[in-house]
C-alpha cells in the first residue's frame, strides 16, 4: 500500500506542477505599464493561419488584405462621447468610429496597485472595441476614423429609459448607419446597422476585438498570462496572447459563433448567434513589433460578410466571466472560462461546475461568507465519501492480514513467476481482496481537490473575497499561514493513520517528506483551496483514528477474520458433521 499510496501521491504532484512549468508566466510587467502601446505594426506582417479545429471552411484570404495604418498618420478629428449608464454599467461610445472607448464596471473594483478607488475600468486606452473598417474589392475603407453623427453626442443615457443610440456618417460615396441597442440588466449590446454603396457583390466588414483588456488584478502576471484569443466553431480554441511572434499576424479561419478576448475573470467578445445573422469568418491577431517574447496586447479583428443589402448585426458582450450568465447565453459561450488544462478538461470540467454552483448557492440561500461555506463544504466532502472511504481502508487492512500468506506464496513459487502469478491472484479470490482497494482514500478526493483548484483560479464570485485573516480566498495567504496549517494536519492524519501499522522506514519518512512537500508546494496555491484540503484532513482524522482501533484489534485477534473466512469457517463444520 506504500508504493500505491506514493505512486498516486507522485501523481498528484506531477498533474499540479508540470503544467505550471509548460504554460510558463509572462514576465513581471513594469510599472505604469498598462499604458496602451501601440498595437498596430507599421508595414503589414506575414500572416500566420491557423485553421479553427474540425472547421471545414476555407482560409478567409480577404482579411489578409488589410493593412493597418499608424496612430500618428490619422486626421485630427474632433471627437466626443455617448455614456450608455445603467446599475451595471456604464459604457462610452465615441463619435470618431462610433467605437466603444470606455466600459466601467459598477460591481466589480481594480486590485492593480496603480488604479485608483472605484469602480473598475475594463478597457485599455484608445480602445478599438467594435470598431469598423470594410474591405470592398481591393480597397479599405476606416469607417473607424470617420465622424460620426449622433443627436446624443455629448450625453449620458440612462438605458433602462432609452436603450438604443443611433450614429451615421457618409463618405467616399458610402453611408453608414448604425444602432446600439442596450440591456439594463446584463452585460450585452446587440449592434446592428447597413451600409449603402457596398456594390453588387457585397463586402467584408472587420470589427474590432480590441487590443486587449487593462490589467485589473494584483496578479498582474496571472492575468496576463490569461490574456487570450477565444474562438468557438465545432469547439472552442484559445490562442494565448503571449504566444503570439511580434509583428506577425496569425489568421484563424471560421466560421465562429463568436470571438471574445478574455483575461482572468473578465471578457469582451462579439458574438453571431442571432437567427439568420451571418457567422464570423475569420479573425486575425498581430502583435506590436516591440512586444518582444511575450505579448499583452495584440489588434484583434473579426470578419463578417455584407450582402449587397448592406445589412449587418451581431452581439457584444463586455463584462464579468460569472458563468451563470455566460451560461444564460447559450452557444457554449461559457467554455470561454476554461476549468482545466488540456487533456484532463473533460474529467474536471464537469466537477468544477458542480462545485462551482453549490458553493455560490450556499454563498446565496445560506447567507454564509465564502470562507465559511468551504469550511462547511470540506465536512461535507468528507461525510459524502465516508462510506466509500472506510470501504477502501477496511481493503487495506484485509490486505495487511493476508501478508504472512502473500510472503508464504512468494518464498514457494519465486522461482515460477507464471504460478506465483495463480497462486496470488487464488489467495486475492479466496479472501474477497482487491489490491487496489487501499488506495480508494487517497484518489477519492483528488477529482474535488482539482476542481477547486481552477473554481479558485477562474470564478469572479471569489475574486476579492476575505475570510479572517486571509484577504482574497483566490490568492495565496501573504503569511503563509494557512499553508503551514494544510501541512500540519496532513501531518496529524498520516501520523493517525500509521497507529497499528508494522514499522516500515518508508512510511515513516513519508509521514514527514509528504507534509513538507505538499506544504511547498500549495504555498503559492489560493488560501481557499488550503482551508478546504485543511478542514477535509482534519475531518478525516477521527475516521483515522477509529480504523486505526480496528487494526490494533484485528493485531489482537480481537477483530473478525477477514471478509469470506466466516462463510468457509460455517462451510467446513457442515462437512465434518
Amino acid at each position: 500500500m506504500d508504493r500505491r499510496f506514493l505512486l498516486a501521491m507522485m501523481l498528484f504532484i506531477a498533474i499540479i506542477v508540470i503544467p505550471s512549468l509548460v504554460f510558463q508566466r509572462p514576465p513581471t510587467p513594469p510599472a505604469g505599464g498598462d499604458s496602451l502601446p501601440s498595437v498596430t505594426p507599421a508595414p503589414p506582417s506575414p500572416a500566420v493561419e491557423r485553421p479553427a479545429p474540425d472547421s471545414q471552411v476555407a482560409p478567409v484570404t480577404q482579411v489578409d488584405t488589410l493593412v493597418p495604418i499608424a496612430r500618428d498618420s490619422l486626421p485630427d478629428i474632433a471627437e466626443d462621447t455617448v455614456s450608455a449608464r445603467s446599475a451595471l454599467y456604464t459604457y462610452q461610445i465615441s463619435t470618431r468610429g462610433a467605437r466603444l472607448v470606455s466600459a466601467t464596471l459598477t460591481s466589480y473594483r481594480s486590485m492593480s496597485g496603480g488604479d485608483a478607488p472605484g469602480p473598475l475600468e475594463l478597457l485599455r486606452p484608445e480602445s478599438d472595441f467594435l470598431a469598423l473598417r470594410l474591405l470592398r474589392g481591393q480597397d479599405t475603407l476606416y469607417l473607424d476614423r470617420w465622424a460620426f453623427m449622433t443627436p446624443a453626442a455629448g450625453s449620458s443615457v440612462d438605458v433602462a429609459q432609452a436603450p438604443q443610440v443611433s450614429f451615421a456618417a457618409e463618405d467616399q460615396g458610402v453611408a453608414v448607419n448604425l444602432q446600439y441597442t442596450f440591456h439594463p440588466e446584463d452585460y450585452q449590446v446587440e449592434v446592428s446597422g447597413r451600409i449603402d454603396g457596398v456594390g453588387p457583390n457585397g463586402a467584408l466588414l472587420l470589427v474590432g476585438l480590441g487590443p486587449g483588456m487593462r490589467n485589473t488584478e494584483a496578479d498582474s502576471n496571472g492575468n496576463y498570462r490569461d490574456m487570450g484569443l477565444v474562438t468557438k466553431s465545432v469547439k472552442t480554441s484559445q490562442t494565448r496572447l503571449s504566444s503570439l511572434d511580434a509583428g506577425v499576424t496569425e489568421t484563424l479561419s471560421g466560421p465562429f459563433e463568436w470571438a471574445a478576448v478574455k483575461s482572468k475573470y473578465f471578457v469582451t467578445a462579439m458574438l453571431a448567434i442571432d437567427s439568420g445573422a451571418p457567422p464570423i469568418s475569420g479573425v486575425t491577431a498581430t502583435a506590436p513589433t516591440d512586444a518582444g517574447k511575450n505579448p499583452k496586447t495584440a489588434d484583434m479583428w473579426a470578419s463578417v460578410p455584407v450582402a449587397a443589402d448592406g445589412l449587418f448585426r451581431y452581439r457584444a458582450y463586455v463584462g464579468p466571466m460569472e458563468y451563470s450568465r455566460l451560461a444564460q447565453m447559450g452557444h457554449d459561450f461559457d467554455d470561454v472560462n476554461p476549468y482545466g488544462w488540456p487533456g484532463i478538461r473533460t474529467l474536471i470540467r464537469p466537477i468544477a461546475i458542480g462545485v462551482r454552483w453549490l458553493l455560490v448557492w450556499m454563498h446565496d440561500n445560506l447567507h454564509m461568507s465564502y470562507g465559511l461555506v468551504l469550511v462547511v463544504f470540506g465536512v461535507l466532502v468528507r461525510i459524502v465519501l465516508w462510506p466509500l472511504n472506510q470501504k477502501g481502508m477496511r481493503a487495506s487492512l484485509r490486505m495487511q492480514a493476508i501478508q504472512p500468506m502473500m510472503k508464504e506464496i512468494q518464498d514457494k513459487h519465486k522461482g515460477d513467476p507464471q504460478k506465483l502469478q495463480q497462486e496470488v491472484f487464488k489467495l486475492y479470490k479466496e479472501h474477497h481482496v482487491n489490491p487496489l482497494g487501499g488506495c480508494w482514500p487517497v484518489l477519492l478526493p483528488l477529482p474535488v481537490l482539482f476542481a477547486l483548484f481552477f473554481v479558485f483560479l477562474n470564478t469572479i464570485e471569489l475574486r476579492g473575497v476575505p475570510f479572517l485573516w486571509l484577504p482574497d480566498l483566490s490568492r495565496a495567504d501573504p503569511l503563509y499561514i494557512i499553508p503551514v496549517l494544510m501541512g500540519l494536519s496532513m501531518w496529524g492524519m498520516s501520523k493517525v493513520g500509521q497507529i497499528g501499522v508494522p514499522p516500515n522506514p518508508q512510511m515513516k519518512m513519508m509521514l514527514y517528506i509528504m507534509p513538507l512537500m505538499m506544504t511547498v508546494l500549495f504555498a503559492r496555491f489560493p488560501s481557499g483551496l488550503n482551508l478546504y484540503y485543511t478542514v477535509s484532513n482534519m475531518v478525516s482524522v477521527p475516521q483515522q483514528w477509529y480504523l486505526a482501533k480496528e487494526r490494533l484489534r484485528a493485531k489482537a485477534g480481537k477483530a473478525p477474520a477477514p471478509a469470506g473466512a466466516s462463510k468457509k469457517k460455517a462451510e467446513a463444520g457442515k462437512s465434518k458433521k
